[in-house]
């Protein structure tokens, strides 16, 4: 019998995981795909590609080009566009898809959450009174905050803030999770963080942060999901989501 052809769209620990996880199966050929924004990615130890496809039907084109026989997405709870941009593809091409999604983090009763739906509804949330504000992403994100530039910013990203944000107080923290809570509390200490802006990411790997708030008393603006595509799922915290996984792909393959 020969292998399934499997693109996993990836970018998370989980993906990362799961692609080593499938490696293993002599009758699965996996491909990662990235999309490129992390300049210095771990290595998964599989085929990779990185770059974007040119939309859905540049996907639903490579799809058929590289003969892939099932589609798993497992990119960031925030990269809605490629999720949704997979499910047209993987329709156009007549491919099996799933996603592996992480669990959304529980709201504790002593958590000071500030919701909001949007990344740009998160600056005005900060308030007039001059903060010590600490931002978990990327420039994209933190540009935002060009127009709040009375507070004091720590910024912990994978990779440097460049160009530099027009900011008068900014810090720049590069950093590579996971973060352990001792690590969180520590931060939050020494850096006397007021408020924490995040996205809700959910996950595991990066809630350590949140607990620390939590134990501190620290603020934290809280940045809702974006909609994803109804597509079949399975939960990427359980201990046996990989076999679930594989159990998916062999009922895919003789579908």
């Amino acid at each position: 019998m020969s292998a399934i052809n499997v693109l996993l769209l990836g970018g998370t620990l989980e993906a990362r995981r799961l692609a080593t996880a499938l490696q293993r199966q002599p009758d699965i050929a996996v491909i990662l795909s990235l999309a490129g924004r992390t300049r210095s990615p771990l290595d998964a130890g599989v085929p990779t590609r990185r770059g974007g496809f040119g939309g859905a039907t540049g996907l639903a084109d490579y799809l058929v080009s590289q003969r892939i026989g099932a589609l798993i997405v497992a990119t960031h709870p925030f990269a809605a566009r490629i999720a949704h941009n997979a499910a047209a593809a993987a329709a156009q091409a007549g491919v099996a898809i799933m996603q592996l999604l992480r669990p959304e983090w529980p709201r504790h009763p002593r958590d000071r959450w500030i919701e909001c739906d949007r990344p740009e509804q998160a600056p005005p949330l900060l308030g007039e009174a001059p903060r010590r504000v600490l931002l978990s992403f990327g420039r994209e994100q933190a540009a935002l905050f060009e127009t709040a530039p009375w507070h004091h910013y720590l910024i912990r990203s994978i990779d440097p803030i460049a160009p530099p944000l027009d900011l008068p107080h900014v810090d720049n923290l590069i950093a590579r999770g996971p973060f352990s809570l001792e690590n969180e509390r520590r931060l939050l200490r020494e850096r006397r963080i007021e408020m924490l802006v995040t996205k809700h990411s959910g996950g595991a790997a990066t809630a350590p942060k949140l607990q620390a708030a939590r134990e501190l008393g620290v603020a934290v603006i809280m940045i809702r999901r974006p909609p994803l595509p109804a597509l079949p799922a399975i939960d990427s915290s359980r201990e046996n989501c990989h076999y679930k996984v594989l159990a998916w792909l062999r009922r895919s393959e003789s579908l």
